[in-house]
């Protein structure tokens, strides 16, 4: 017996129409080789959702150029080649599931735990501490270098041709990642951000670059090729934020965004997910705010692989499409086990034991399968 739920029904962004609403949210999985190539191994696991049943994938974050974007070790990237080739393999595999995909661009910015002298709108230590799990350092985030204006235009190049890469391998769009305190966060948050140029001061010149980076990639690249963008308040170093003037400032970012040619919003939550980080601290929602203001398809993301919250969020037009992370891991089937009415596996932070590997993740699921059903 097939169900059939809002979350599962058709939705189209631009001229590709995607098989349902559930989307695999961009996870960093450092499985790439030393030299950012893209493995055969992400490509069959990135095949494994699509044979799944996800409407859409999402990637991964790749770094857009090799002098300061690379978040850490083992990310994979796309300024070469060689990169170009391997991610050509991972969209072959999933076309061949009838799968539909799209390329994470992201640039680490202050929070490199890679980069050895990081570079930032301003020089402002990050708050907290590196990620653990990922790369080889560890410990409190260097002071970044200022960026000059002339780097500036390094970076929105390195962002234009990893574009235009993603398309030459098959890509159907890409998402630009102005999101949980990497760079282009970096340019729109206030406390990293201390300009007084045309990117620095008001949260319109802090939004501009994004802005630059989506009209650049949309003139590039053909018709019917998608760019999108993330956003978040909450940050990976930074979980409890919020953005100061609410609603006020949702305004600004959103029509920004829009204005610049983005063609949907992807609307990232942090640790405590959907219910707090998509509400503004006054309690306003913002995915629904997205959505009535630019008319854009809006992707929902936190937890939300629980299938009513899933459904009740569609149905009632909060946003037309769900974003699956951790649960994803683990539950690679996820629309097909929630036509056919079956349970999803819990997550479990266990996974990590061996490592954030994909490869940790097949020793450990080898493990459990060695063990036996609890």
């Amino acid at each position: 017996m097939t169900l059939t739920f809002p979350v599962l029904q058709e939705k189209t962004i631009k001229t590709s129409t995607f098989s349902n609403r559930y989307v695999l949210a961009p996870m960093s999985r450092a499985s790439a080789g030393a030299d950012g190539v893209p493995t055969e191994n992400m490509a069959e696991y990135y095949a494994g959702f699509a044979r799944g049943g996800y409407g859409l994938i999402i990637t991964e974050g790749a770094f857009t150029d090799e002098k300061w974007a690379q978040c850490y070790s083992g990310q994979p990237g796309l300024v070469n080649d060689a990169q170009e080739m391997g991610w050509q393999r991972v969209v072959q595999a999933i076309k061949a599931e009838a799968g539909k995909v799209i390329l994470q661009l992201i640039h680490a910015g202050a929070v490199s735990q890679h980069i050895m002298e990081p570079v930032a709108p301003s020089p402002v230590r990050p708050a907290g501490s590196m990620l653990h799990g990922y790369g080889h350092r560890q410990g409190a985030y260097d002071v970044p270098d200022e960026l000059s204006l002339a780097q500036i235009e390094i970076i929105k190049r390195g962002f234009y041709q990893a574009a235009l890469r993603a398309e030459a391998a098959g890509f159907d769009g890409v998402e630009i990642h102005c999101a949980n305190g990497y760079l282009l966060d970096q340019f729109l948050t206030a406390e990293t951000n201390l300009r007084q140029d045309q990117y620095g001061g008001t949260l319109e010149n802090r939004i501009r670059l994004t802005q630059e980076i989506i009209r650049e990639a949309q003139g590039a690249t053909k018709s019917d090729f998608i760019v999108g963008v993330r956003l978040s308040q909450a940050k990976a170093n930074i979980q409890d934020y919020f953005w100061p003037n609410g609603l006020a400032d949702a305004k600004v970012i959103f029509q920004a965004v829009a204005d610049a040619g983005a063609d949907f919003i992807h609307l990232a939550s942090e640790k405590e997910g959907y219910a707090v980080h998509s509400y503004t601290e006054a309690g306003e929602n913002l995915t629904t705010y997205a959505r009535d203001l630019t008319g854009l398809p809006v992707v929902a993301n936190g937890g939300l692989h629980v299938v009513v919250d899933a459904n009740e969020l569609i149905a009632s037009r909060k946003a037309d499409f769900v974003s699956i992370g951790k649960t994803a891991m683990l539950n690679p089937d996820l629309p097909k086990r929630v036509a056919e009415g079956r349970e999803l596996q819990e997550f479990t932070f266990d996974m990590f034991k061996y490592g954030v590997t994909i490869e940790a993740q097949q020793q450990w699921e080898g493990e459990q399968a060695a063990l036996g059903p609890t």
